[in-house]
């Protein structure tokens, strides 16, 4: 992890660490079923006070993610992060990330990927970044694509949300010694 100050400016955003002042601008964006409904199950809705102080306060993530607040406009409005492997798997991380629905549509994430997946990578000394998607979800698959990714395969029936069964779509930016 950074042992340094962590800011990374991008066009119009801002990728920084998660403050506690975050927490009412984090609920406006995150208690929303459509946000929640391309997530994993560890982001619930209705996404309460309880839920935001406890991500907040570390108690969601895994110690060793790295999860950044995406901030937009002054003030925080998704997330990007990504949870590095273990052992033999240690040179590979998975991205995840979210964006508020005011957001959707203009660009946002491509630019939020585009800056932090190859920061991400020399930062953690990954060779492989990579991404699940919900079927569904062809947003988050395009800003995928526009930003190197490939896509590597479909996980069939993998997740079952909400009362319906999806396909999980894989998708991976990796680079060599």
């Amino acid at each position: 992890m950074p042992d340094r100050p962590l800011r990374l400016e991008g066009d119009g955003f801002v990728l920084r660490p998660w403050r506690s002042d975050d927490l009412e601008a984090l609920l406006r964006h995150a208690n929303d079923e459509a946000v929640s409904r391309g997530l994993r199950d560890r982001f619930p809705f209705p996404y309460t006070r309880e839920d935001g102080e406890a991500f907040l306060g570390g108690r969601i993530l895994a110690p060793e993610t790295l999860n950044l607040a995406i901030e937009i406009d002054g003030a925080a409005c998704g997330s990007i992060g990504a949870q590095p492997g273990v052992a033999e798997r240690g040179h590979t991380a998975e991205l995840g990330y979210w964006l508020g629905r005011a957001y959707w549509g203009q660009g946002w994430m491509t630019r939020v990927v585009g800056l932090f997946a190859p920061w991400v990578m020399d930062e953690l000394r990954l060779f492989r970044l990579q991404a699940e998607v919900l079927d569904f979800n062809e947003g988050s698959a395009r800003v995928l694509l526009g930003n190197g990714f490939q896509e590597e395969g479909t996980a069939r029936c993998a997740v079952f949300k909400r009362g319906q069964l999806h396909d999980l779509r894989r998708f991976a930016r990796v680079r060599t010694p």
